[in-house]
């Protein structure tokens, strides 16, 4: 990533010091039934995600993932024994009706969509933010120009990288992104290196990003 060094030099340690970048892709499955697996495993242990995951494909034919179709029509019930909340279940119909909608594309699709798009569309199912989408998009997808924002291990990572005592906001994240385009997912990805070699004493020490403190609303105005 020789390129990346020269664009950002204080990033060039890190990048010659750990090993070269590499995203391995996961199974080529479409948003929807990408979306699917991470609705259920929103909020609960990974043991027990995979468990409810199970009970749920075994509701679809064949014990795969149940089709769009197959989703609407499964009953409260049938998914609450599943072991789905009722926020879960909404959100998997919600998730349903926009894929049989044509808001949520087919893998192909997603394949020709920019991933302003993508973000856009996806993000519109009930329950499914950004950073869910994000990871499709580097993970699934294997789109190399995303800076997950709101990630704490990238927040991290960019602090202990860069020698900050607090995280960045957001906000901040993103303008200092800029310059690492077109390869943010590739910078992305050395910020997560960064947090695995520094150890957790190191991360703990990292404070939240600083809350600036806005004036006073009258703060502007001429004494009379």
């Amino acid at each position: 990533m020789d390129t990346l060094a020269v664009k950002d030099p204080l990033l060039a340690p890190l990048i010659k010091e750990t090993q070269e970048f590499r995203v391995e892709k996961g199974p080529a499955n479409g948003p929807y039934e990408v979306l699917v697996e991470a609705i259920t495993h929103q909020s609960i242990s990974g043991k027990a995600a995979a468990t409810i995951f199970g009970r749920v494909k075994a509701l679809g034919s064949n014990g795969r993932i149940p089709t769009p179709e197959e989703m609407l029509k499964l009953r409260k019930p049938a998914l609450r024994k599943a072991g789905l909340s009722g926020a879960k279940i909404l959100a998997m119909k919600d998730l349903a009706k926009k894929t049989i909608e044509g808001v949520v594309p087919t893998l192909e699709q997603a394949n020709q969509l920019s991933d302003e798009e993508l973000v856009k569309r996806l993000v519109s199912v009930r329950g499914i933010g950004a950073w869910t989408v994000e990871m499709f998009l580097i993970f699934r997808l294997g789109r190399p120009d995303v800076l997950p924002i709101h990630d704490l291990g990238v927040r991290k990572g960019w602090a202990i990288t860069y020698g900050k005592k607090h995280m960045p906001n957001p906000k901040e994240l993103l303008k200092f992104g800029e310059r690492w385009r077109p390869y943010r997912t590739v910078a992305s990805w050395y910020m997560w290196r960064a947090c695995q070699r520094a150890g957790h004493a190191a991360l703990r020490k990292i404070r939240p990003a600083k809350v600036r403190k806005r004036p006073p609303a009258d703060a502007h105005r001429k004494g009379k």
